[in-house]
């Protein structure tokens, strides 16, 4: 992997902000384990997301959390399920994804600065 500097103008072009998860079901489609989410991101809408993270997440407990998610890429298709936004999160050491959240409410659509 490659350490490829990016401009400032480069970075600006990804929209990237919190929202709050309003809903999660299982997948059976996916490939790998994964949930279908639904995000409200306030006055940019709600989106729909497939996200990889069944291992440190229950559906329940997914209810309710801000997490944080790039919203500008195009509608991916995956199995059945259109993913209109990309929920950010980092592989731990078992290559599993722990989510991206800020530590404090913040408002639903706020961009990351």
């Amino acid at each position: 992997m490659t350490n490829e500097l990016i401009s400032w103008n480069d970075f600006e072009k990804v929209d990237i902000c919190a929202g709050t998860i309003t809903e999660a079901n299982d997948f059976p489609n996916a490939r790998k384990p994964a949930y279908q989410l639904t995000i409200d991101f306030g006055a940019k809408g709600i989106k729909r997301s497939s996200a990889q993270i069944t291992h440190h997440y229950s559906k329940e407990e997914l209810i309710g959390k801000q997490i944080v998610a790039v919203i500008n890429f195009p509608v991916k298709q995956i199995a059945n399920f259109f993913s209109e936004c990309l929920v950010l999160g980092v592989y731990d050491e078992h290559k599993e994804v722990v989510l991206l959240r800020p530590d404090k409410a913040v408002q639903n659509g706020g961009k990351i600065g």
